[in-house]
């Protein structure tokens, strides 16, 4: 009996190592996909790999466009690599990893930089990857497309969904957040911006300064931003310590002061918007504005505002929607972009908190007004929320409706329960991403409700719906009937969204 057991254990084993060769001799190291598979963007990311941190050394000379510099990227292999693509869209002359020489291809027009090492990384490896080049992004497209501003502003690496291929390799996908250091030497008279905490300038040769700026938390390459140009920039601390730095363009003119009355408060905002959603998330607050972009950005750490948003005074609903995405966005990544909804809805729902809190009009009333004020054909029900489509991601539904599904939900379960769903979405999630049905998981396991049916109505099912956010709303809150009273911030609020949507990013 032993003997058949161990001659049968025997023939098991050398079984499972003749398995076990033959699976090693058939996962022979394969090329990282071109991108990470999101149906909005099929090139966006790159299969294989995990980018744990940036380190971008860069030289810029506004009056050519000439960028020029090194990108070290540290990142794992999350499997066995024989080539892997970055996304880029300028051109490379050198690529170094684990410090050989590497063969690149510039595929420069769909913006994929294709990397074959020396030799194959394997999965669970960390590589350094050196990245040398020198180009003029104004003049680079990715699929027709070019996201580099440049002007008598200076330059702007600022855009979503996607900016940072105009200055800097990267795995361009929210789902792969790194840390970084962004170093940029200017010619004097300019500001160097970028994300987190400014860790020094320095003359580093006669007539250019360099500018180190630092961030210690995840972060998404679209939300990493690159600013030169004539700014005035202003350093301090918010009340709890953290540095507190905002630039002005030199050309904002009337709008300067507006612009300082409301990027200035950002860490009052953020202290309100810390009761609403959980702590503030990272080391460092800020903003910037520039006539450079029409639109506004929730960069992390330091959002960047068009300077047309401060034209008629000042415009504090817009700094809390921006600073809210510092939470929903930013510290919470969407994990695809058709999950837009969980960054502009929640962003959007923070100007109605706002405004409430500084008595411009109610969270109920904002909501029952947008939703009384527009009819049941109107555009605003036309789009599903929940998969607006790429060409519609920031479609006004995206926003309002987007919003009024918040409102829903919380008239659903409760302020003590819909609270505490937006704070425990920022504890587990934070510094991560997340996608809708997580959400709403989330929301039925702490409520303790089935919200199928609220989802499916007011995210996934084009109309108008057929009961309004508040319920059945008492008398007072239907804002929209005959002589009734608009809330004085809701003009300025659809303002905010008409520009967001109309420059395409948000």
């Amino acid at each position: 009996m032993r003997a058949r057991t161990r001659t049968g254990l025997g023939a098991l084993a050398a079984g499972v190592v003749s398995v076990l060769l033959a699976g090693t001799a058939s996962a022979a190291p394969s090329p990282g996909a071109p991108g990470v598979g999101d149906p909005y963007y099929p090139n966006a990311g790159n299969g294989g790999t995990d980018v744990l941190h940036y380190d971008i050394r860069l030289t810029y000379q506004p009056a050519t466009d000439l960028l020029s510099g090194t990108t070290t990227l540290l990142l794992t292999a999350t499997q066995d690599l024989s080539r892997f693509d970055l996304d880029f869209a300028l051109k490379a002359s050198s690529v170094r990893v684990n410090n050989r020489p590497a063969q690149f291809t510039n595929q420069t027009g769909n913006g994929e930089l294709v990397v074959t090492p020396a030799q194959p990384l394997l999965k669970g490896q960390t590589a350094t990857v050196v990245v040398a080049y020198a180009d003029t992004p104004s003049t680079e497209t990715v699929d027709g497309i070019n996201a580099w501003k440049k002007g008598s502003f200076g330059a702007l690496g600022i855009d979503e969904p996607q900016s940072s291929a105009w200055w800097f390799p990267a795995n361009d996908h929210p789902t792969d957040k790194a840390t970084y250091d962004v170093s940029i030497e200017a010619p004097d008279g300019n500001v160097a911006i970028s994300n987190g905490s400014l860790v020094r300038t320095q003359k580093s040769r006669a007539g250019w300064t360099r500018w180190q700026w630092r961030s210690t938390k995840p972060q998404a390459t679209y939300l990493t931003s690159f600013i030169v140009g004539n700014y005035e920039l202003v350093q301090s601390t918010t009340p709890d310590g953290k540095p507190f730095i905002t630039a002005y363009g030199a050309d904002l003119g009337d709008s300067l002061y507006a612009a300082k009355a409301s990027v200035e408060r950002t860490p009052e905002i953020d202290e309100f918007l810390a009761t609403q959603f959980g702590p503030y998330p990272f080391e460092a607050e800020g903003g910037v504005v520039t006539s450079g972009i029409g639109f506004s950005l929730e960069n992390q750490t330091r959002p960047t505002y068009g300077a047309r948003n401060f034209r008629a005074g000042s415009n504090t609903t817009l700094i809390a929607h921006e600073n809210a995405h510092q939470w929903f966005g930013d510290n919470v990544s969407l994990g695809r972009w058709s999950d837009i909804w969980l960054n502009e809805g929640f962003a959007s729902y923070a100007e109605w908190l706002w405004s409430e809190h500084e008595g411009e009009g109610t969270v109920a009333e904002l909501a029952q007004y947008t939703y009384d004020s527009n009819p049941a054909d109107g555009d605003l029900w036309k789009l599903v929320p929940a998969d607006p489509g790429a060409d519609n991601q920031f479609d006004n539904a995206v926003y309002d409706r987007g919003a009024l599904t918040l409102q829903a939900l919380r008239t659903a379960v409760g302020d003590e329960a819909f609270f505490k769903i937006l704070q425990t979405w920022q504890a587990t999630k934070g510094g991560k991403d997340g996608r809708i049905l997580e959400f709403i998981a989330l929301a039925e396991k702490i409520s303790g409700k089935p919200l199928h049916d609220l989802f499916q109505t007011w995210l996934y099912t084009a109309g108008k719906p057929a009961v309004g956010p508040n319920g059945a709303a008492p008398a007072a809150l239907r804002s929209a009937a005959p002589g009734s009273v608009k809330p004085r911030s809701y003009d300025q609020i659809q303002q905010n969204h008409r520009f967001l949507a109309a420059s395409h990013a948000g």
